[in-house]
């Protein structure tokens, strides 16, 4: 991976540490261009100032933004005069539990490589967020903006995951499903979730859309026809009961009948119950305690 889109250090305590960040996802689908259908030529786009009508060259080009009406302009100087922390630093700010990051916060995710001398600070940090089962929320600036990132540990590398600020995740303007369903349908979806169970083996999936799509282009560039389309199997039939539904999974997965299934709903329960007891003997233990102690 030569180059980098950020050089810097992760600041840890009185810990530096350098390192060089670099993109660790990549789209592979085709570029598609808009072209002349006529004639095959390709449609450009140019940069029109729409006062006067004529072409606006790159140098002659601010950003801005309208506001009450006026726009503010605003150019490369009046970036770079903006308080933002240092762009060659990335500073660890706190050390928080894997399991209270929700996922919707990631937005982009980079291999951070050690620097020359990085070595031992490096792989100090990387075992001890494995150990810890923590991740790191550092602050870092990227292309002129400060963001929070997650860093955690992959193997032998760090990975730094940049994160949408709490603002900038929608709120759904819909609320959820309300219900209640059958202890019976609780166990049959259970027993379905564990046959169809298995380890993530990502390089087990491929893209079939990008692969039909550059079979096509393949196809079409030697003058032959489009492959034929391949289709998928649609559902024999609605099924509107949800027991019904399930059982039929579970046939077409070659897991339990119907009356494992409700063995398994029994289970379901005496367990409940089970760990309801424990936890009343463990409450009347510690009351028990409380009152020796007194």
């Amino acid at each position: 991976m030569p180059g980098g889109i950020w050089n810097g250090t992760i600041a840890f305590g009185l810990v530096s540490i350098p390192v060089k960040l670099h993109t660790a996802t990549s789209s592979h689908d085709p570029a598609l261009h808009q072209y002349h259908a006529s004639d095959a030529g390709r449609i450009r786009y140019w940069k029109v100032c729409e006062l006067d009508d004529k072409d606006v060259p790159p140098e002659d080009i601010v950003k801005g933004v309208e506001v009450e009406g006026e726009v503010v302009l605003i150019d490369e100087d009046d970036l770079d005069d903006l308080p933002v922390s240092s762009s060659k630093s990335a500073e660890v700010v706190e050390f928080v539990p894997v399991e209270q990051i929700d996922p919707i916060h990631f937005e982009k995710t980079y291999y951070a490589e050690p620097g020359k001398g990085a070595a031992k600070p490096y792989v100090l940090l990387r075992e001890a967020l494995a150990e810890s089962g923590k991740i790191a929320i550092v602050r870092i600036t990227l292309r002129r903006r400060e963001t929070l990132a997650a860093l955690r540990p992959r193997g032998d590398l760090l990975l730094v995951h940049t994160m949408l600020w709490p603002d900038e995740i929608r709120r759904p303007e819909f609320a959820g499903a309300a219900g209640e369903v059958r202890e019976q349908e609780l166990a049959m979806a259970a027993t379905l979730i564990e046959s169809m169970s298995d380890d993530f083996r990502p390089e087990e999936y491929s893209d079939a859309y990008r692969e039909a799509l550059e079979a096509l282009i393949a196809a079409k560039s030697k003058g032959r026809k489009a492959p034929a389309k391949k289709q998928r199997a649609e559902p024999a039939a609605k099924v509107i009961d949800l027991a019904d539904a399930l059982q039929q999974s579970l046939d077409a997965q070659g897991g339990p009948k119907r009356r494992p299934a409700k063995q398994a709903a029994k289970q379901t329960a005496a367990r409940k119950r089970t760990a309801k007891k424990t936890a009343a003997k463990k409450t009347a233990a510690k009351k028990a305690a409380r009152r020796k102690s007194a």
